[in-house]
C-alpha cells in the first residue's frame, strides 16, 4: 500500500490503459505551477514524481522541494537536500543476511522498549537473491554444477535456515533461492517493471516510476531499463524498508552524449571500459550520469544495462536511461505481460519519459563519445578504470613487473606437473559478473570463439582455472539452444553456478601445486575476468595482476595463458594440424553474433525460468522453517549472532561526547576501498577471525568466507582492516591489516581492543577516494565496533560516507590543498575534536594535533554529515537507533 501525500499542486490524475485506470501524479500538470520542466533529464523527473506523490505540507516534502527541481534547469547544481522514498529494496545475500539479522535485532529491541514487533517490518516490497555464496570449487567437468551447489548447501545451511525464517516472518519480503541467478540480472529481467503499481489508503491504484535502492552498489545495472536504483548501505536499506525517506541533495547529472555506431568486433564490454575510463576523468562522484544522443539508436537494452551496471565504477551515483521502443521490446522478450508494457509506453509518453532526440536535457556538464571510436579493450591490472587497449595489455603489464615489482621474469616448474608456469600467466580465467553475463551478444560471442577455437582443436593452458557462472538460467538455455554450450564445455568453459562467483572474490582455491608455484617464487600471476571489479586481493590471494574483459576475450587469453605477449600479433595457439591459431581466426564478426542470438531466444524461455522463481530446488524445499515474531538465536553460532548494537539503549539518546587524545588506528593511502575495509574473501588462520573461528571448534576447512559470515560480528570486526594488501603507513614495509600500538607491531584488531581497554578513542586517516567500491556496511559497521570515533580524509566515496554516519562515526574531510601528508601526521600523534554534539551538516570542525613531544597545532576539517536527517541519525548514535526510537515511541 503507497502512501498518499496531501498534492498541494493538484497534480493527481487518471490514465486509462487496456481498460484498466490509474491514479498518478502528473508532471504536466505540475509545470502550469512550478514552470516547464519538459528540458529536465529523465532521471531528475523520476524524483520529482516521487515528491509530488509524497508531498506532505512539509514534514518531509514540501512544495518548495518541488520547485527547487524545477529550477534546477536554470542552475543545474544546488545544495537543497530532498526527502526521497524508494518503491522497493533489493538484497543480496551477503549484505542481506545483517540486514535481516538487524531486523531481527530490533524486533527483540523494541519489545524491550515496550513496543509492537509488528512495527519491525518491511513497508515496501523486499527482494533478496541469494547469488554470493556459491564458490568455484569444482570447474572444468560436467558435474562442476552440481557440485558446487552441494557444497554451498553444506557450507551455508545456516544463513539459509536465517534467510528462509526472515521469508516466513517478514511481510514483503520474498527470497530467491540459490542457484537462480545474480540479484541484478534477476532484477533486470523478471522483478523490475519500469511502471510500477500498488494501492493507496484509499483503494485506487498508482502508477509511478518503478524505483529501488539495492544493499550492492551494482543495482545500478537496472537503471538501463529506465528504473532509477542505486546501491545503499545495509543500514540505510533497512531504513527505507522501515517507511524512512533516503535523505540526499538535489544531484548534479552529467549528461554522456553518444554518436556513431561500434564499429565490427567492439562489444560493450569495450564501450563500458571506454567509458569508466573518461567519467572518473571527468568526475562523477556523487553525480548522476545519463546517456542520451544519437548514437543510443545503435545500443540493445543489455548494452545499455552494461554500461549502467558499472555506475560505481565511473564513481556515479546512477547511470541513467530514458524509455524508448528498445525498453518495450525487452520487456516483451523477457517475459513480461502485455498489459504493463502498454502501462510503460502510456505512462512514459504522458510523463515526458520517452526519449525524443529532438529535446537536449539540461546538464551540470556533458561529455561526449563516438561510438565508432571504441576499440577492443581491458582494464588492469588493479582498477576497473584503468582502460588499456588489447594491443597494449603486454606493454601495461611490462610496466608494472618493472615499476611496482622491479623483477625480472620467471619460470617454474610445477610440483607433479609436466609444465612450467611464469610471470604473468593467466591463472583464472572466469566468464562471471551480472556486468556482462546480462548480455546475450557478448556471452554469444564468448560462445561462438569456444565453437571456432574447439574446432580447430584449441584448448586452455594446463594452468588456467576456467568458469563460467551466468546471472541466470536463461543464458543457459540459450547457449544450449544455439549448440554453444558444448563447445565452452570442451574449451573448459563448463557452468560453475549461477551467481557473482569470480568477481566478488569467491573465485575458489588455485591448485595447490600452481599456488605453491606462485607464491613460493613470487610470481605475479594473471586473472582475466568479466567482472566488474579487479582491486587488489580481491579475485584470488594469489593474482595480483587482474584484468577485466568481456567474455570472448575471457575465452581466447584461457587459451592463449598469458599477458605478456601482444595478443594480436602473437599466435594464440597452434590448432590440432599444427598451425598457428590467431585472434581474428576465431573472433566472430557481428552479424555471426546478431544472427545466433536471433535464433536462440524467445519470450517463453524468460516465461518458463521465472515462473515460479521463489520454489527453488529440492535443497531449499527441504529447509523446513517456522515463522515466528522473534527469532531464537542459536547459542554458539559462528554465522549469525545478535548484534551489540541495541545492548543499553534507552528510548532517549545520550548526547555524543568529544573526541579527546584519539590515537590513528590506521593511516592510509588513496583508493582504500571497502574490500580494504571489509575483505569478503578467505579468512586466513592466522588472522584474529581465523583464530577465534578455531577457539569456536571451527576446522580451517569450513571457515567459508567473511561474505558468508557477515551474520555474526565477531568474525566481522576481527576481520575489519584485515585485507592482505592493506598498506597501513603507521607500520612502514609490512603489508596486511597490521597496526601499533606504541611500539608494539599487531593485528588491527588486536590493537583496535588495547586502545579500547585504555579508554582511548581511535581514528583513522586516510587520502583520496576513501570507501570506493561494494556498499559494504560491514565496512562502517567494523569500523564502529572497533571503537573508532572519526574518519579523517581527503575524500569520500558516497556510500561508504553515508554508511559511517548511518553507524554513528564521525566522517571529516581535509580542506583543499591539506593532506595526512602536509601536515606530516604520523601514528605517533593524537587527535581532538570539540564540539561533537552540536555538529551541523557540512560546517567546518577545529582538529587539534598533539604530537609525540607535547607540541599541538590545529587544522580546519569539513564535517561530512552531509543533511539534517543525518546529523539526527549521528545524535542517535546511527539510523537504526534513530529508526527504532521512533516506531517504539
Amino acid at each position: 500500500m503507497t502512501q498518499v501525500g496531501q498534492d498541494k499542486l493538484g497534480t493527481r490524475s487518471t490514465l486509462t490503459v487496456g481498460g484498466k485506470t490509474f491514479a498518478y501524479y502528473s508532471i504536466r500538470k505540475a509545470s502550469a505551477q512550478i514552470g516547464d520542466v519538459s528540458r529536465l533529464p529523465f532521471s531528475m523527473k523520476v524524483l520529482l514524481e516521487n515528491l509530488l506523490r509524497f508531498e506532505d505540507g512539509g514534514f518531509t516534502v514540501s512544495t518548495d522541494d518541488i520547485q527547487a527541481l524545477a529550477d534546477w534547469q536554470k542552475d543545474p547544481s544546488s545544495s537543497r537536500e530532498i526527502q526521497y522514498r524508494p518503491a522497493r529494496v533489493l538484497l543480496q545475500d551477503f549484505t542481506g543476511v545483517p540486514c535481516v539479522v538487524d531486523l531481527a535485532a530490533m524486533r527483540d529491541a523494541i519489545a524491550k522498549l515496550g513496543g509492537d514487533t509488528s512495527r519491525i517490518n518491511p513497508l515496501v516490497p523486499v527482494n533478496l537473491v541469494i547469488d554470493h555464496s556459491v564458490m568455484v570449487d569444482e570447474f572444468g567437468h560436467p558435474k562442476a554444477f552440481e557440485q558446487n551447489m552441494e557444497i554451498e548447501y553444506q557450507r551455508n545451511m545456516e544463513r539459509y535456515d536465517f534467510l528462509k525464517w526472515g521469508s516466513k516472518s517478514l511481510a514483503n519480503f520474498y527470497a530467491v533461492p540459490p542457484g537462480t541467478g545474480i540479484c541484478h540480472q534477476v532484477n533486470l529481467e523478471h522483478i523490475a517493471q519500469t511502471v510500477w503499481t500498488s494501492q493507496d489508503q484509499n483503494g485506487e491504484t498508482v502508477a509511478y516510476f518503478d524505483t529501488c535502492v539495492g544493499t550492492d552498489s551494482h543495482t545500478t545495472m537496472v537503471n538501463g531499463l529506465g528504473v532509477l536504483g542505486w546501491g545503499v548501505g545495509g543500514i540505510e536499506a533497512e531504513a527505507a524498508m522501515l517507511g524512512q525517506p533516503v535523505s540526499m541533495l538535489i544531484p548534479e547529472v552529467v549528461g554522456f552524449r553518444f554518436t556513431g555506431e561500434l564499429q565490427e568486433g567492439v562489444t560493450a564490454t569495450d564501450l563500458v571500459l571506454t567509458c569508466t575510463n573518461m567519467l572518473r576523468k571527468h568526475g562523477v562522484v556523487g553525480r548522476f550520469v545519463e546517456y542520451y544522443g544519437p548514437g543510443l539508436a545503435g545500443l540493445t537494452l543489455a548494452d545499455r544495462a552494461t554500461l549502467a551496471n558499472m555506475a560505481p565504477e565511473y564513481g556515479a551515483t546512477c547511470g541513467f536511461f530514458g524509455v524508448d521502443d528498445k525498453t518495450l521490446d525487452y520487456l516483451r522478450l523477457t517475459g513480461r505481460e502485455e498489459e504493463q508494457i502498454a502501462l510503460v509506453e502510456a505512462y512514459a509518453k504522458e510523463q515526458g519519459f520517452w526519449i525524443d532526440p529532438s529535446v537536449e536535457p539540461v546538464f551540470t556538464s556533458t561529455l561526449e563519445l563516438d561510438l565508432s571510436t571504441v576499440v577492443p579493450s581491458l582494464a588492469g591490472p588493479k582498477r576497473p578504470q584503468d582502460r588499456v587497449s588489447l594491443p597494449e595489455v603486454d606493454d601495461v603489464f611490462n610496466a608494472d613487473m618493472a615499476n611496482t615489482y622491479k623483477k625480472a621474469y620467471a619460470r617454474v616448474p610445477v610440483e607433479g606437473k609436466d609444465f612450467t608456469i611464469g610471470d604473468g600467466d593467466v591463472t583464472i580465467a572466469a566468464i562471471t559478473s551480472c556486468t556482462n553475463t546480462s548480455n546475450p551478444g557478448v556471452l554469444v560471442a564468448a560462445g561462438l570463439v569456444a565453437k571456432k577455437a574447439d574446432e580447430l582443436g584449441l584448448k586452455p593452458k594446463p594452468w588456467v582455472k576456467t568458469s563460467l557462472a551466468p546471472g541466470s538460467q536463461v543464458v543457459t538455455d540459450y547457449l544450449v539452444k544455439a549448440g554453444l554450450q558444448k563447445h565452452l564445455d570442451n574449451v573448459g568453459f563448463n557452468l560453475v553456478g549461477y551467481g557473482c562467483t569470480t568477481c566478488i572474490g569467491n573465485s575458489g582455491p588455485l591448485a595447490e601445486p600452481i599456488s605453491k608455484a606462485i607464491n613460493e617464487n613470487g610470481l605475479v600471476a594473471a586473472a582475466v575476468i568479466s567482472g566488474n571489479r579487479n582491486f587488489e586481493g580481491r579475485v584470488s590471494p594469489d593474482v595480483r595482476a587482474n584484468f577485466l574483459a568481456s567474455p570472448p576475450l575471457v575465452v581466447a587469453y584461457a587459451l592463449k595463458g598469458t599477458v605478456v605477449e601482444d595478443f594480436t600479433t602473437t599466435p594464440i595457439g597452434q590448432s590440432k594440424d599444427g598451425v598457428d591459431v590467431y585472434l581474428k581466426d576465431i573472433w566472430p564478426t557481428n552479424d555471426e553474433v546478431f544472427t545466433t542470438m536471433a535464433g536462440c531466444m524467445d519470450r517463453a524461455m524468460f516465461q518458463a525460468r521465472y515462473a515460479d522463481v521463489y520454489k527453488g530446488d529440492a535443497h531449499w524445499q527441504a529447509i523446513d522453517v517456522t515463522g515466528s515474531e522473534t527469532y531464537s538465536w542459536r547459542a554458539g553460532s559462528t554465522y549469525v549472532a545478535n548484534p551489540p548494537y541495541f545492548e543499553g539503549m534507552e528510548m532517549t539518546p545520550a548526547p555524543v561526547s568529544d573526541i579527546i587524545a584519539a590515537k590513528p588506528l590506521l593511516i592510509l593511502g588513496d583508493s582504500i576501498t571497502t574490500d580494504h575495509i571489509s575483505p569478503a574473501g578467505s579468512i586466513k588462520a592466522d588472522s584474529p577471525a581465523g583464530q577465534w573461528l578455531m577457539e569456536h571448534q571451527v576446522s580451517k576447512a569450513d571457515f567459508n568466507s567473511y561474505g558468508a559470515r557477515r551474520g555474526h560480528h565477531e568474525v566481522m570486526m576481527r576481520g575489519t582492516f584485515a585485507n592482505i594488501r592493506i598498506k597501513n603507513e603507521m607500520v612502514p614495509g609490512i603489508e596486511g591489516g597490521m597496526s601499533r600500538y606504541g611500539d608494539e607491531v599487531g593485528a588491527v584488531y588486536d590493537v583496535a581492543m588495547k586502545h579500547k581497554a585504555d579508554g582511548t578513542a581511535m581514528v583513522v586517516i586516510a587520502g583520496k577516494e576513501y570507501g570506493t567500491g561494494s556498499s559494504r556496511d560491514w565496512a562502517a559497521k567494523g569500523t564502529n565496533l572497533l571503537g573508532v570515533r572519526a574518519v579523517i580524509v581527503e575524500s569520500f566515496e558516497r556510500i561508504h560516507r553515508s554508511n559511517l554516519v548511518g553507524m554513528g562515526v564521525l566522517p571529516l574531510q581535509f580542506k583543499d590543498g591539506e593532506s595526512r601528508t602536509s601536515l606530516g601526521l604520523t601514528g605517533d600523534d593524537s587527535f581532538t575534536i570539540l564540539g561533537v554534539a552540536s555538529l551541523q551538516p557540512r560546517q567546518d570542525v577545529e582538529v587539534e594535533v598533539t604530537r609525540k613531544d607535547g607540541s599541538t597545532f590545529t587544522f580546519t576539517a569539513l564535517c561530512r554529515i552531509d543533511t539534517a536527517n543525518e546529523v539526527e541519525y549521528f545524535m542517535n548514535g546511527g539510523i537504526l537507533h534513530y529508526v527504532l526510537r521512533k516506531l517504539a515511541a
